[in-house]
């Protein structure tokens, strides 16, 4: 019964031992190349104008201001003392021609 116990240990070990484990292949990664340029293509048509818009609402009127604030007024004029000399300049020459 020792032989049996270590026969059947040594003839796993050479089993599991002569497996062949298989080797993951990666696929070689593709690579696309663009080719030439194709014409160019025709011009489109032209799109139709727009509508025209809507013309606004009058604004409304604005609000009247305040009135001014009243000033002080001025002094009445005062006679004259009768001192007063007006001075008027002399009258021009009549022309001869």
């Amino acid at each position: 019964m020792n032989y049996s116990i270590v026969f059947s240990a040594v003839a796993m070990a050479l089993a599991l031992s002569a497996c062949d484990r298989p080797t993951v292949v990666t696929p070689a990664a593709v690579v696309t190349v663009p080719g030439p340029a194709g014409a160019t293509g025709a011009t489109g048509s032209q799109g139709s104008p727009g509508s025209t818009g809507y013309t606004g609402d009058t604004g409304a009127t604005g609000s009247t201001g305040a009135t001014g604030s009243m000033g002080s007024k001025g002094e009445p004029g005062k006679s004259g003392d009768g001192t007063t000399v007006i001075v008027a300049p002399p009258a021009a020459p009549a022309s001869t021609n």
